[in-house]
């Protein structure tokens, strides 16, 4: 009897195995004949699977099955495709050659229309921060100054004392009759829902942009809500890397913190309003209407500073953001500065970056000396290292921490935004950036840039070289998870 339950337990495990090894073929199977992904995203998927081959296909079912996005996003997408159009109409557009831009900005700006609907609107101020206590109070002191409207939407809200601060300014706002609109990821929240209490009491709208009920046994675990957007008033506006916390302004664990958010004054803040409006309009109850006067306010000095509001997410196939810093890359003639916390980009990003250099543009990689995240981290050192052979100079930002999303190129363009140079940034999370065609705005990114530099420590080609076995070891396996970090 006891044989008898052993050839039984046998068998059911023979039979496990098999439909494991049947379910991770269909795996490959749909991966390359159906999906029809490039090689550099499928080979890596083939090998965690080979090699871990149920835990393999729980992670593909995670973070690389994507079949249902497409009609889990359909509704978003189809509402945005009307809303934007209905702006578009009433707010119409500068063409590309009236924007007092060069050749080169032109062509950028003409991808970023077309592949991104994303359209060139002027602002009359530009004022950049790379100073969380700075950005912050400038923050404060437009929602302060506000009298219509308050709508702020951001990834990560800590129950710290910056958090705290921020609730109780909008509660105090809303007490005073200005619509307040909060809208927050449903992951990267921290605070308690009953902090809200008081503010929805006052009148203040507060929304969840996807709240899974069980985070790691549903599709929308894979999505995030990564912008970090502030609009007061309809012609102040707010768009960068910080998020609200403490860390942000340097007191967090690691130390100084490097970010960099852009606000604008003028016309192009209705870029952000309207984008706003469709992420509220997804998320909540309410339906905010793109016509409203009240939400875009006539503004007599529209400014004369071009500016693009570019986003990105997996409610659509495209990837505006990946071809915007393809395209910067593409038409850097002297220079191209990045800054970013990860680095995993796909094959034709390192592409541009390696020809660029071996043409003879300064390409500058600058990031973290210390991982927030060890596996995303050792990744990124695995891509940097391989640009190192093609003359690609990489710093690590000692004794602090680089969150900024920034490009910087030949003293015309800046790039400042939520979305990091990696693949989940160009095609899972909800981003937005903006890029600032401006001669000084750009020199004075570049000088910033050049001050940090003081403190970095370069990875030099023979140092990386002359790594360990076990590092060496690290770094390949940390590759070889790049699809799903």
């Amino acid at each position: 009897m006891l044989i008898s339950l052993d050839l039984v337990r046998l068998d059911l495990e023979h039979y496990a195995y098999i439909l494991i090894l049947l379910a991770d073929l269909l795996v490959i199977i749909y991966m390359v004949f159906i999906e029809r992904r490039h090689p550099s995203y499928i080979i890596p998927w083939i090998l965690i699977i080979a090699f871990l081959p149920v835990i393999g296909f729980i992670l593909y079912l995670v973070f690389g099955f994507h079949y249902f996005r497409e009609k889990q996003f359909r509704p978003k997408s189809e509402e945005d495709r009307i809303l934007l159009h209905r702006f578009m109409d009433r707010h119409g557009r500068i063409e590309e050659d009236d924007a007092r831009k060069e050749e080169a900005s032109i062509s950028l700006s003409r991808v970023i229309t077309k592949g991104g609907g994303s359209p060139i609107m002027m602002a009359d101020q530009v004022r950049v921060f790379n100073d969380g206590k700075e950005k912050f109070k400038a923050l404060f002191e437009a929602i302060k100054r506000a009298e219509h409207h308050v709508h702020l939407e951001y990834y990560i809200l800590r129950n710290d004392r910056l958090g705290s601060e921020l609730i109780d300014l909008l509660t105090i706002k809303s007490k005073e009759g200005v619509k307040v609109r909060l809208l927050l990821d449903g992951m990267g929240n921290h605070m308690p829902m009953d902090r809200f209490e008081e503010l929805k009491q006052s009148g203040g709208n507060v929304s969840i942009f996807f709240k899974p009920l069980i985070p790691l046994l549903t599709l929308r675990f894979n999505y995030h809500d990564h912008r970090k957007i502030a609009v007061i008033d309809g012609h102040v506006g707010f768009v960068g890397g910080f998020n609200i916390g403490v860390e942000y302004m340097g007191e967090g664990p690691f130390g100084e913190w490097r970010d960099y958010a852009v606000e604008l004054v003028g016309d192009a803040v209705k870029a952000l309003q309207i984008r706003f409006i469709l992420d509220w309009n997804y998320a909540s109850r309410e339906k905010l209407n793109p016509k409203d006067a009240d939400l875009f306010p006539f503004i007599e000095d529209v400014g004369d500073i071009p500016i693009q509001i570019i986003s990105s997410g997996p409610d659509s196939a495209r990837t505006p953001i990946k071809d915007e810093y393809l395209k910067l890359i593409n038409i850097a003639r002297r220079y191209v500065y990045i800054q970013t916390p990860y680095f995993i980009p796909d094959e034709s990003i390192m592409d541009a970056l390696r020809i660029a250099s071996l043409s003879g543009v300064d390409v500058r990689i600058m990031f973290p000396d210390k991982p927030d995240h060890p596996l995303v981290y050792w990744a990124s050192l695995s891509f940097i290292g391989q640009l190192l052979s093609y003359g690609v100079k990489a710093y690590t930002f000692d004794n602090g921490f680089i969150h900024a999303k920034t490009a910087f190129v030949d003293d015309a363009i800046s790039s400042i935004g939520s979305a990091n140079w990696d693949i989940r940034s160009f095609r899972l999370n909800f981003e937005t950036n903006g890029i600032v065609y401006d001669e000084e705005l750009t020199k004075h990114n570049r000088e910033l840039f050049e001050k940090d530099l003081e403190r970095c420590t370069e990875i030099t080609l023979d140092a990386y070289r002359d790594r360990n076995l076990a590092i060496r070891v690290r770094e390949g396996i940390a590759r070889l998870f790049a699809p799903i970090l």
